[in-house]
């Protein structure tokens, strides 16, 4: 193992070559790894530069440890070769929203919902300047039907560098936001055969739907503390899964390392297919954000992400990262369907992405955000008592327990009627198919999106959530509503 001073972070360096080395199989299933200490000594770097990349590739999957067997590598099944992406230096999620409803509101806790203040305008008019002074005049007609290459080029570059990938630029497919890369990806597995997807329970609102609309059968597979049931998924007979592994939507959980592990078993075992929905893994405040799971199967795995909560819902602009089998159908969707996302913007987003003010953004929000929850986990812990906050280790939104016995439809009635919009967990359950469903099991909980909320706000939502739970007391776990669409 080569490391390069003044080529970017040892430990990210590290990383990449211990992913690169289990991909490709020069480091076997249960071949033991070096203890941190003799690795750090071999690499002349400190000991906790290596406990690091330890702690990230067991996140994400790659090794595993037990005590008194050190760490090895995880078996972890093998697919189709991942593809080895060019050498490059090291430089510098979507999810539905909740549901509108009219009326202003003093803190509306809306998820999905970046700060829409914060938006670099004046980076992002000044690459769109560039752009409309650079791009070559024979680039002004319809463009390739799979994007602009050199956008392709960016977003898997960045791809790898920041969520620890293996695309390059023939993987990738430029589309008009995540929802329209959704459709055009569930269309390509139904034409392959796939007849059945599972999506998480609670999970984004109207995937189901988007599934049907495509031809798909849609179950719903629960989610507990460390992300998909991948045993329920086994039982479930589908050959596909929509997840948000990285930052569970609404729940906050990150799909354990077994479990990620566990996952790509189960697409070898039954050839079926993972689609990544990786809407907001760039906001993580405790830790280097956890690898996409395209990285650890590349041959099993549709990456979708986008600028939504990035930059802002309105450049609609996002991508699919697919397996080489999977690319000219989802072109042939997109061909089928549009003239593709408009040239002009695509070249902007690339130059913005390759002048470093998208990272510089990134990093400022990102600041912006832990502030926000460090806040909210303040007031919520003095309003409601401690461990009654979860899912913040990452994202813009927050899941809070009530108390028990607390109604969730009471709660977001009388949180409205002072000023507060708010949706309850019930409001991301799967759409059930008969009116005889089953009463969420789950505990009381209200889904806190804090991305587009001041910290003033902050405060007096999470206050106004008191009052609303206080004058409301009637037994309640099977009075939470299971939504329809």
């Amino acid at each position: 193992m080569a490391l390069e001073r003044g080529a970017g972070p040892l430990g990210i360096q590290i990383q990449d070559q211990l992913r690169a080395a289990i991909r490709d199989r020069r480091l076997g299933a249960e071949e033991r790894l070096p203890s941190t200490r003799r690795l750090a000594e071999l690499l002349g770097v400190s000991r906790g530069t290596v406990v690091d990349v330890y702690q990230q590739l067991l996140a994400e999957g790659y090794i595993e440890a037990a005590a008194g067997s050190g760490t090895r590598v995880a078996a972890i099944p093998s697919g189709l070769p991942a593809r080895q992406p060019p050498d490059i230096v090291a430089a510098s999620a979507s999810a539905s929203a909740s549901a509108s409803s009219t009326g202003p509101a003093e803190a509306d806790f809306g998820y999905g919902i970046p700060d829409l203040g914060s938006v670099p305008l004046t980076d992002w008019s000044r690459a769109v300047s560039e752009a409309t002074r650079t791009l070559p005049t024979a680039e002004l007609g319809d463009e390739d039907p799979a994007g602009s290459r050199h956008l392709r080029k960016v977003v898997t570059a960045y791809h790898r560098r920041v969520r620890s990938g293996c695309a390059v630029a023939e993987d990738a497919v430029i589309v008009s936001g995540f929802r329209q890369g959704l459709a055009f990806a569930l269309a390509t597995l139904a034409r392959h055969g796939i007849q059945r997807i599972a999506l998480e329970d609670p999970g984004p609102r109207e995937h189901d739907v988007i599934a049907r609309r495509a031809g798909l059968d849609a179950v719903p597979v629960p989610v507990d503390d460390h992300g998909l049931d991948v045993g329920r998924l086994h039982q479930s007979g589908a050959r596909a899964v929509l997840l948000t592994p990285a930052h569970q939507c609404p729940t906050g959980v990150a799909l354990g390392p077994s479990r990620r592990r566990d996952l790509v078993a189960w697409a070898n075992e039954v050839d079926g297919v993972i689609i990544e929905d990786d809407y907001d893994a760039e906001f993580r405040y405790d830790r280097q954000p956890v690898g996409s799971l395209q990285g650890l199967d590349p041959a099993r795995v549709i990456a979708l992400g986008s600028v939504s909560k990035t930059l802002a819902p309105a450049i609609r602009l996002g991508w699919v990262l697919a397996p080489p089998r999977f690319v000219a159908g989802i072109v042939e969707e997109k061909r089928l369907s549009c003239r593709g996302a408009p040239g002009l913007d695509q070249e902007a987003l690339a130059l913005l992405m390759e002048s470093g003010r998208f990272d510089r953004h990134l990093r400022r929000v990102r600041e912006i955000y832990r502030a926000r929850r460090d806040v909210l986990a303040a007031e919520a812990e003095a309003a409601f008592g401690p461990g009654r906050l979860h899912g913040l280790a990452a994202g813009c939104h927050a899941l809070l327990r009530l108390p028990d016995g607390a109604s969730e439809r009471a709660v977001v009635a009388t949180a409205a009627t002072l000023g507060v919009r708010v949706n309850g967990l019930g409001h991301y359950r799967f759409a059930a198919a008969d009116a005889e469903a089953e009463p969420d099991p789950r505990p009381p909980a209200l889904v806190l999106g804090f991305g587009n909320v001041s910290e003033h706000q902050i405060r007096r939502g999470i206050r106004a959530l008191a009052t609303a739970v206080q004058h409301q007391s009637r037994p309640l776990r099977n009075d939470n509503p299971t939504p329809t669409h």
